[in-house]
């Protein structure tokens, strides 16, 4: 019999395979170790370009499962607790290979969100802001790929990698430019191949016509719809002839083994690829974590594909020396209750939860915060996704404090009544 385990919420409508796709920022700058003013972003874009890495576990998450576990109490569940790579620090056992990176990883163990609604958690988690009726904010990826984007960028500068199903990284006022490339399945952008029955001198002539026509009419009647219009053709001609980007078949037999062959594992596989080619911002969705039933056996299955890719996308930019310059994140819309319910499930808990971030000036091995001894409050150091949204952007080197400049007007970047996390940015 087939186990109905979420919620029933129209955010769970697909099937469990189905990835829910989700900031104002922008960011007038950008830097290595510190905070620059606009002057210097442009240079040290080309010298190091800055990369954010957002991997989100959506339908929640849950913490005592993950990175605060509680064992031995009356909330802490059937798993152990396992030491990491950093002395004193432990996660759930259903980590193994988690567990050896956390040397590069920190945890903030003291998320109170005060939220346990799938929908209102996934905004307010990947734009920092409180949902309010009638607003919209842009999501994390638009706006750092407004603020990290360099300026002949030939690739989108966010993308949400994902399986079918809902969800997009909305843009909202910073324009479509920055709204979400989409890889569904992790497949490369539909029509980004040019047919084989149209040649290519008779390609480059059409859109030489085009661009004639454009800069005629902007002439004109330029707008910033015009504009964005245009824009939109010239990044698909540019995208089309990097497409190879996208094709993660080019990537050793021996790779596709050690990420796994199942779709997160490809998807981190492909993420890897697209950090490679310095795109700005890229999230993967991985779901579905909302785990009303059974909560201990779906966590199983859960982690057990989250668990390797993720350890090995880590060690890989490592290795690779790209985690100093690409900032990760691991968030939900918000964490699972402490209670174990009569189906031995936990449901929405938005009170005391964990994120795990690390790579660029995140502090590796840090503990941020802490929950009580069966994790039914925050004790030490509470936080919320504003907190979170500013740490994430300062560690690419973004100014969050400052404002973002839309047709004259100027929006704060991140919410003004918060900043980033001191201790958790080295």
């Amino acid at each position: 019999m087939r186990c109905q385990y979420d919620c029933g919420s129209s955010e769970h409508r697909f099937s469990r395979r189905t990835l829910l796709g989700g900031g104002l920022i922008g960011g007038l700058s950008l830097g290595l170790g510190g905070l620059l003013t606009r002057a210097g972003v442009a240079e040290q874009v080309k010298s190091k370009q800055q990369r954010i890495l957002n991997i989100f576990l959506h339908g929640g998450v849950s913490q005592l499962e993950t990175w605060d576990p509680k064992p031995n109490t009356d909330t802490g569940g059937p798993f152990r607790a396992i030491p990491t790579s950093v002395p004193g620090m432990h996660v759930c056992e259903l980590l193994p290979h988690t567990a050896q990176q956390m040397h590069r990883l920190a945890i903030v163990r003291s998320l109170n969100t005060k939220n346990g609604d799938h929908a209102r958690g996934t905004v307010e988690m990947t734009t920092g802001r409180k949902q309010m009726p009638g607003t919209t904010y842009p999501h994390l990826g638009a706006a750092a790929a407004k603020a990290l984007t360099p300026e002949q960028f030939p690739l989108p500068g966010h993308i949400l990698v994902r399986s079918a199903g809902s969800g997009n990284g909305q843009a909202a006022y910073l324009g479509p430019k920055y709204a979400s490339v989409t890889l569904s399945d992790g497949k490369p952008p539909e029509n980004s191949l040019r047919p084989e029955s149209l040649p290519s001198e008779v390609s480059e002539r059409r859109n030489d016509f085009r661009r004639k026509l454009n800069d005629r009419f902007a002439g004109r009647r330029r707008t910033a719809d015009t504009d964005a219009y245009t824009f939109s053709y010239d990044q698909a001609e540019q995208l089309m002839a990097r497409a190879g980007v996208f094709d993660v078949t080019k990537e050793s037999a021996t790779d596709h083994e050690r990420y796994g062959k199942h779709e997160f594992g490809q998807h981190c596989l492909l993420a890897r690829r697209l950090l490679e080619a310095d795109v700005p911002f890229v999230q993967i969705n991985h779901s579905n974590y909302d785990t009303h039933f059974e909560n201990f056996d779906y966590h199983i299955e859960q982690l057990g594909e989250f668990d390797k890719p993720f350890a090995t996308l880590i060690a890989d930019l490592a290795d690779r020396g790209l985690l100093e310059s690409t900032t990760v994140c691991v968030m939900s819309e918000f964490g699972r209750t402490p209670k174990i319910n009569k189906t031995y499930g936990r449901d929405h808990w938005g009170n005391a939860w964990s994120v795990v971030l690390g790579g660029g000036r995140i502090q590796p091995g840090a503990i941020i915060g802490k929950t009580n001894d069966n994790g039914t409050e925050v004790t030490d150091r509470e936080v919320d996704h504003g907190h979170i949204f500013h740490s994430i952007l300062q560690s690419a080197g973004v100014d969050s404090r400052s404002e973002f400049d839309v047709g004259g007007r100027h929006f704060p970047i991140a919410d003004p009544a918060k900043d980033a996390i001191r201790e958790l940015l080295a």
